[in-house]
């Protein structure tokens, strides 16, 4: 089996045309979905840790704050320290920059935290860059195509294989919308397939726009059964796999339509994991749409979340159970400019203004 089989049970990929609509056909079995998005790679030299110093994964959200006190601090997400290729007084780290990465030209003196302690500072920077590699194709195995792709098949022509922008529609074993992903579909090959007559192999080049985290291929396995039943199953992860699951339901989320409880509604949150802030939203999206919910993945967010269509309808009430935990856990948070902030006592601010009465136990 190859090690990109996500195949469980009844789990359907659907390809579909985003720009008219082409149903592009359906299979049971995907291979190439994981990998890593475009990482940028940074050395920082003259590094000066503040406490022991960053090793393997290091924070999802790393902020760098300039020297000058002029320039905005950027963002490296899902950040990485690679210690072995350091210089003697460097400190190597890669991560997701995306359109927050450092200003042109500046490479000057930073310090680092990420978002709930220094991590230390540097007197200038250099970006690394990557060794190309190649990207290893999607491949639908068993798939059905559908007329339009039958068409474009037996044309043969570069631009007959190019399908354009696509969404692959993932459903998990019980039929229930798990995910969709982007990708620019150009098909490279096909071939009769080993699942059944009148069915191909079909291979897209390229990648998806964003591929599943290799980190998440547990989390995305999991889920392809269906969600969770029980409350709490994140409770055992580290703090990167929550932001993985945390990301996947919010995107499940927005697959699924919901009804909100009438006003009044009783609560109650399980406080005895929420040690880190993807633990807090995933407790409240627990809390309201049950094991494996959804109710926001930060502060604006949690505030739209309130405002209906996301299972809740003001006034209601909620009982937090050991909130101590997060109180202790998420009362000294950093801003992006390194500021400290009261996290737990925002998010209470924000319940409160959208009509959730919290009754802390």
């Amino acid at each position: 089996m190859h090690e990109d089989e996500t195949r469980r049970g009844g789990a359907r990929y659907t390809l579909t045309d985003t720009e008219y609509g082409h149903d592009w056909g359906a299979c049971a079995q995907a291979e190439g979905l994981f990998g890593e998005g475009l990482r940028e790679t940074y050395e920082l030299l003259g590094w000066v840790p503040e406490g022991a110093s960053p090793r393997g994964w290091i924070g999802h959200r790393v902020w760098w704050v300039p020297d000058d006190g002029e320039l905005d601090p950027w963002l490296l997400e899902d950040a990485e320290s690679l210690g072995g290729r350091a210089r003697k007084d460097g400190l190597v780290l890669t991560g997701l920059d995306d359109h927050l990465g450092p200003p042109e030209g500046y490479r000057g003196p930073v310090r680092l935290h990420d978002e709930h302690q220094w991590l230390g500072a540097c007197r200038e920077f250099t970006r690394i860059l990557p060794p190309e590699r190649a990207e290893r194709p999607l491949v639908l195995r068993g798939f059905a195509p559908g007329d339009e792709l039958r068409r474009a098949l037996m044309a043969g022509t570069r631009r007959s294989l190019d399908l354009g922008e696509a969404v692959l529609k993932v459903r998990d074993d019980r039929g229930a919308p798990l995910a969709d992903l982007l990708l620019w579909a150009t098909v490279s090959a096909w071939r009769p397939s080993a699942h059944g007559a009148d069915l191909i192999d079909l291979e897209l080049e390229g990648k998806l726009s964003t591929p599943v985290p290799e980190q998440a291929r547990p989390l995305w396995e999991r889920r392809l059964a269906g969600p969770p039943k029980t409350p709490g199953t994140w409770g055992a992860l580290d703090t990167r796999q929550r932001w993985a699951w945390l990301d996947h339901v919010q995107g499940r989320a927005f697959l699924r339509a919901r009804e909100d409880r009438p006003p009044g509604h009783p609560y109650e949150l399980d406080g005895r994991h929420v040690t880190d802030v993807p633990g807090l939203y995933l407790a409240l999206g627990e809390a309201v749409n049950g094991p494996g919910g959804y109710f926001g993945g930060c502060l604006g967010a949690l505030d739209d979340c309130l405002g209906g269509t996301f299972g809740y309808t003001a006034p209601a009430t909620l009982l937090w159970r050991d909130a101590v935990t997060a109180r202790d856990r998420l009362s000294r948070v950093l801003t992006p400019q390194g500021e400290p902030y009261d996290l737990f006592a925002e998010t209470l601010d924000v319940l409160a203004d959208g009509g959730l009465q919290v009754t802390l136990a």
